[in-house]
This record gives structure tokens, C-alpha cells and sequence, in this order.
């Protein structure tokens, strides 16, 4: 994990960058009657995003039968991904944002499946490799029977922000 000294005097596109995470063109837009993002004095609530591709691929199954839980934590790093998106079109730019605050992931998964935690950390870890430890935040992780389109993963946020 870098350095925090280090992390205060790199832009976050350049940890970005060291890490080789690329934010899709634009991200995804609400499928419902809500917003990405709604800051309140200095925390960003970041709604629910799933794992959509660039070129608007959703990624869907049911964790624990067709889709393994290692490729459900891709998609929940893919998430974290597409959150940092819908922050940086909020804010044009992710600069102010000073560290993740809470995570709440959902996974679609099997009545039996029992590695929600394992899977959320996709998101987690990258969280905490890009923010160092102002990345390292609180989270509750789940299984629910299903979600919207049958993605595999979804993940809400909380940031904190520079007033």
C-alpha cells in the first residue's frame, strides 16, 4: 500500500494511473427515479452502481452457481470502478474527494453461499490501494436472492470530501 505522504501529493488520476485502473468514458446512468451521486455538507452518498463494462455490458448471474465468488470479486472491483466514474462526473474530477467513509455490498448469490465479505473486498482493496488508510472503511456485505437486471454485485459509498 503507498506511503500516505505520498498519497497526499499524487492526484488521484495518477494512482489511477500506477495502478492501472482506466474510469469508463461516462458512468452509468440511473435506472430508476434517483441520482449517482448527492453530496451533503462534507460526505458524498454514492447510490448503488453494479458491474457495467464500457461498453454498457452488465455482468449478471447468481454468485455461488454460474459465476464462481473469485469472478464476482472482479465484478465488485469493477463496481468501485464505476463508482469513482459516477464521482468524478459529479465533481469533474476526483481531486477533492479525501477518503471512503462506508461501503454496502450486496451480492446476488445462492441461499448457501456464505463469502460475501470475500467478495465485497474486490471493491475494498482497490479502495484502500488507491486512498491508502482514508480508503480503509467501514462496510457491511450481504447475500440477497436477486438484483436489478440479475447482476451479480451491487455497491453503495460514502465519501468524504474536501469542503
Amino acid at each position: 500500500m503507498p506511503q500516505p505522504e505520498i498519497l497526499g501529493t499524487v492526484p488521484i488520476a495518477a494512482r489511477l494511473q500506477r495502478l492501472g485502473v482506466e474510469l469508463p468514458e461516462a458512468a452509468p446512468t440511473p435506472i430508476g427515479a434517483f441520482r449517482n451521486v448527492r453530496q451533503s455538507g462534507n460526505l458524498v452518498y454514492v447510490s448503488g452502481q453494479g458491474p457495467v463494462l464500457a461498453d454498457g455490458t452488465l455482468l449478471r448471474g447468481k454468485v455461488g452457481a454460474e459465476v464462481s465468488a473469485e469472478t464476482a470479486r472482479d465484478h465488485a472491483r469493477l463496481v468501485a470502478v464505476n463508482i469513482l466514474g459516477a464521482l468524478r462526473d459529479h465533481f469533474g474530477g476526483l481531486d477533492r474527494l479525501r477518503g471512503v467513509v462506508k461501503l454496502l455490498g450486496l451480492v446476488n448469490a445462492v441461499p448457501d453461499f456464505d463469502r460475501h465479505p470475500f467478495v465485497i473486498d474486490g471493491a475494498s482493496i482497490l479502495l484502500a490501494e488507491l486512498f491508502g488508510e482514508e480508503g480503509i472503511h467501514a462496510r457491511s456485505a450481504f447475500g440477497v436472492g436477486s438484483l436489478p437486471n440479475n447482476i451479480t454485485v451491487e455497491i453503495e459509498a460514502i465519501f468524504e470530501i474536501d469542503a
